[in-house]
């Protein structure tokens, strides 16, 4: 089963199966490793040419149907008509200033106090990187300590506080394991390691050091190493400690927030953290993120009357925040979120059922529009679970659901998404190629 190039041909061949390996050799003499991020060296397809809806096509022209989404950033579909005229209007009438406030800054911003319950002001910014560095020095600025917590798996970005302990091999899991060499040891020393939907390893840090975590950062659902689903009191309990104790507890909604509520977790869960970090899925794929909160954190900036440095040329763009606006308002008016949930639920059932029937031991799991199959047996609940995963099925299954037109990040643990633009057929389709695919793998077994 593959989806078909604009001519009709399952491949491509000659001079045009050649120009994307072409444009990577041209890219690597002028870009360090031919890519701007490193998960995107990951071979064939080397790079796309155009995309709309659901769809990318390669520089062969060969049509894939797009399950990556930009690391969920695609919400609505890519090339979306609405988001990019918002855009493209208001580009037209006031481009950077870098000097007061732009109309559009002040609406995304109250439209995302109207949509998020934990959010009373908040400010824009160019990434989800950025959003957590903010929240790092708000954090210990406001407390006076110099820990931070975060879980194993869980990912909040590139700088230094936090570059540790993403997806971890087995033998560094719960240990040093920095993500990036250039990090200063003692920057790494500040932040510590808990466990996932494990209450009782975080109470031990704060006996280990005590009157020193200024906060505890936390992807409600660690969707960077696929979908951990919280259980039942674990999110209320980690509220409950975060204020006993007098730290501040960050909800890293990048992932969550718009995608799977307009409000982000904390309105699905009811759990109201101090500060939010947001992006991805906020405007549809246009460069901008913002972190939220309580408004004596959010006071601490310089902005305000507070000692915490907010700085950055691009950041409120007036264009980019257009683009957000009409991004959140229609997963606030439409049916965009629920109809992309049911999606899901088919990709997810179906998904269950192939592995069922071939025998394979699997996890599928995931909320919403977001989907991903775990390679090994019984349960899922934290890091320690997915140390068992089969991280090269994992990874094989995502390429050979590449090679049969349908782009899925092949590497262990990355999830996969569904945006407004996608369709049954669209999944059904998927899940004949999911079904081939899988055959060939139980096959090797």
């Amino acid at each position: 089963m593959t989806n078909t190039m604009d001519n009709g041909a399952t491949g491509a061949t000659g001079a045009a199966a050649s120009a994307g390996a072409a444009l990577a050799a041209r890219a690597e003499r002028v870009i360090p490793g031919g890519v701007n991020s490193s998960t995107r060296r990951l071979g064939a397809p080397y790079g796309f040419a155009r995309s709309a809806g659901a769809y990318l096509w390669d520089l062969e022209g060969r049509r894939y149907t797009d399950f990556h989404a930009a690391f969920g950033a695609i919400v609505l579909g890519h090339n979306d008509e609405g988001v990019d005229r918002a855009v493209a209007e208001e580009a037209r009438i006031l481009d950077l200033t870098g000097i007061g406030v732009s109309e559009r800054e002040v609406e995304l911003a109250e439209l995302v106090v109207e949509v998020m319950p934990a959010v009373e002001k908040m400010v824009a910014c160019t990434s989800g990187s950025e959003a957590t560095f903010h929240a790092t020095r708000i954090s210990r600025a406001v407390t006076g300590r110099d820990i931070i917590v975060k879980v194993q798996g869980g990912y909040h970005g590139w700088h230094d506080a936090v570059a540790r302990n993403c997806i971890s091999a087995p033998e560094r899991a719960y240990g040093m394991d920095p993500m990036s060499t250039g990090v200063l040891a003692e920057n790494l020393e500040k932040t510590v390691i808990a466990e996932y939907n494990d209450l009782g390893s975080l109470e031990k840090l704060y006996a280990e050091h005590p009157g020193r975590i200024a906060a505890v950062f936390l992807e409600p659902i660690p969707h960077n190493v696929g979908a951990l689903l919280p259980d039942p009191g674990y999110l209320e309990g980690v509220r409950e400690l975060t204020r006993r104790e007098g730290s501040v507890l960050l909800f890293d909604e990048v992932i969550t927030g718009f995608r799977h509520d307009v409000g982000g977790w904390q309105a699905i869960s009811g759990v109201t953290p101090d500060l939010t970090s947001f992006g991805k899925a906020m405007a549809n794929g246009y460069p901008v993120a913002g972190l939220g909160g309580r408004a004596d954190l959010m006071d601490q900036f310089n902005s305000a009357a507070g000692g915490v440095l907010l700085a950055g040329t691009f950041t409120g763009h007036p264009a980019m925040c257009a683009g957000a606006i009409e991004t959140i308002t229609r997963l606030r008016d439409t049916d965009v979120i629920p109809r992309a949930a049911r999606l899901g639920d088919r990709m997810r059932a179906g998904l269950r059922a192939i592995s069922d029937e071939l025998g394979l031991q699997t996890v599928v799991t995931g909320y919403g529009s977001v989907f991903c199959m775990y390679f090994l047996d019984g349960e899922v609940h934290g890091y320690r679970d997915l140390m068992r995963n089969d991280d090269a099925m994992y990874r094989d299954f995502h390429r050979g659901m590449i090679d049969r037109g349908f782009v899925m990040l092949p590497m262990s643990l990355k999830r996969n998404h569904i945006s407004g633009a996608h369709t049954e057929a669209d999944i059904d389709a998927a899940l004949e190629a999911a079904r081939e695919t899988l055959t060939e793998l139980a096959a090797r077994r």
